[in-house]
């Protein structure tokens, strides 16, 4: 793993952008983009699927800001990885940053279980959201909230 660390250490895109003054900052404010791209649709998603905004009907929240959640976390993968390659020893030692990792793939391993479930596709045909959806809504939540705070957390234990 050490080897693995110091090579991405090394890379050339990590070392441009530890040593510049400008892309640590861009790269770092499309990350924050990112997360917010993710929460807003996923909060809003979760908290339909909880009860709220039910004047609104799944099938046209549902698809769209699922869309917007995995471009937004296609977009925090990537500038996560960038940031990461940074200082990987400092991170991979680091407990926030190992508990936001965790809860990110609790998230998104959440959110592929729920739109392959027959209750998913069920509820967007109109049916009524399942209990089995609002807990699935409920764990979302909890883990993409966590990641956040976990995320912010990082600095703090360095």
């Amino acid at each position: 793993m050490e080897g693995w660390l110091r090579l991405l250490e090394n890379w050339p895109v990590a070392v441009a952008i530890r040593q510049s003054a400008v892309l640590y900052p861009l790269v770092n404010a499309a990350h924050i983009l990112a997360l917010g791209l993710v929460l807003g649709a996923i909060v809003t998603l979760d908290l339909r699927l909880l009860g709220l905004f039910r004047r609104h009907a799944l099938a046209a929240l549902g698809p769209p800001l699922a869309r917007v959640a995995g471009a937004g976390l296609l977009l925090a993968v990537l500038t996560g990885f960038l940031l990461f390659s940074t200082r990987p020893f400092a991170y991979a030692g680091n407990p926030a940053f190992l508990a936001k990792l965790a809860l990110v793939g609790l998230g998104a391993l959440n959110a592929l279980a729920l739109r392959a479930s027959p209750s998913w596709r069920a509820a967007l045909a109109g049916g009524r959201v399942s209990v089995r959806l609002r807990l699935a809504a409920l764990v979302s939540l909890l883990a993409w909230i966590g990641a956040v705070l976990a995320g912010r957390w990082i600095g703090f234990l360095q």
